[in-house]
């Protein structure tokens, strides 16, 4: 892949993705496999006027070990020096950036029991997190690139290095990267296709949604009474630069109401929960509860999201995507929710 495309992607995810105000903190979360891009993103982050740049590293296979070794005991505490920094970076005002580059079955083996400890855990401190005014403080966004098992995962019959070609090529084109064209113009005019179909649903004020497909999908989805669309960039609140939590993203999404979910909806696409794939499942609701569920495989991951807090069993969003996307039309299975969640409502 050519590395004035990739350079290309830094510099849109610097500039579209957090929309950075000239002198503000950064701090990129990545794995120590992204290390090439990082340095590009980090260039691309000062270049656009930011004030500091940390970067901060994790591993897979370390992640892996933690999961393994340590005790149940061990997982019921998040450290304190965890929760201090995430507070310290929205206190401060501090833009983050994830990049992904997850293989989907990174987590293959591992005890759920010890997954879904580690995830009551940190649910306090991801409440606070994604509490709506803490959330409107700072800019944030999540980006992908490939890595070999990934790669290879979607592209099994080309070798590892076709495959990351392939897949970079796929990451690029759903982000609006391309050859001959300026990516930042492009989210832009993206921005507004989305923002004003999000206008148009808004006008509808509709009472419900209704979902039927051949797979088995009979599902009825009751929406809260003046309820609100959403998609593609948000911010321009206060001081709040406007940026984009997902890149890629095609999705107009709302609020469903808990009480009023009601059928049987089947999957089109696996789900990657915690390194783990669950695939060919089903859930039915019954006033906005799960009752029953299903999968092929995966079937003790998804009973370990179900079961993770008091609210897993209901919906928390409903999204209609567009079905000529440059995801969709892509038709390819990313096995990974950032890019699958938007090829399939």
């Amino acid at each position: 892949m050519k590395k004035s495309l990739i350079k290309k992607y830094a510099r849109v995810i610097a500039n579209k993705g957090i929309g950075l105000r000239e002198g503000q903190q950064v701090v990129v979360n990545a794995p120590v496999s992204a290390y090439e891009f990082v340095e590009l993103l980090v260039e691309e982050l000062y270049k656009c006027k930011a004030g500091r740049v940390e970067v901060q590293w994790s591993d897979a296979a370390i992640m892996k070990a933690k999961y393994k070794y340590e005790s149940e005991e061990t997982l019921k505490e998040l450290p304190k020096h965890v929760k201090e920094k995430a507070k310290y970076t929205y206190k401060n005002r501090i833009a983050r950036i994830s990049i992904s580059s997850a293989d989907p079955d990174g987590m293959k083996g591992i005890d759920f029991n010890k997954l879904k400890i580690s995830r009551k855990a940190s649910a306090p401190l991801n409440k606070y997190l994604s509490d709506p005014y803490m959330a409107s403080l700072v800019q944030w966004c999540v980006a992908a690139i490939p890595n070999p098992k990934w790669a290879k995962k979607v592209f099994p019959n080309l070798t590892t290095a076709k495959a990351m070609d392939a897949l970079w090529d796929a990451i690029l084109k759903a982000n609006y990267v391309l050859e001959d064209n300026d990516p930042v113009k492009a989210w832009q005019e993206h921005d507004d296709y989305l923002h004003e179909k999000a206008e148009l649903l808004n006008s509808y004020n509709f009472k419900k949604l209704i979902y039927k497909a051949s797979n088995g999908t009979d599902f009825t989805v009751g929406l809260v009474n003046n309820h609100i669309w959403a998609g593609g960039s948000e911010g321009k609140v206060d001081d709040i630069p406007e940026f984009n939590p997902n890149m890629p993203t095609e999705e107009i999404f709302t609020m469903p109401h808990k009480d009023k979910v009601n059928g049987k909806v089947v999957s089109t696409k696996p789900l990657s929960y915690q390194g783990n794939l669950i695939e060919n499942f089903y859930f039915v609701f019954k006033d906005g509860e799960v009752v029953e569920y299903g999968a092929e495989k995966g079937k003790k991951a998804l009973e370990s999201l179900l079961s993770s807090d008091d609210g897993a069993k209901r919906l928390g969003e409903v999204a209609l995507v567009p079905f000529n996307s440059p995801i969709s039309q892509l038709n390819i299975l990313f096995y990974n929710t950032l890019f699958d969640e938007n090829a399939s409502c």
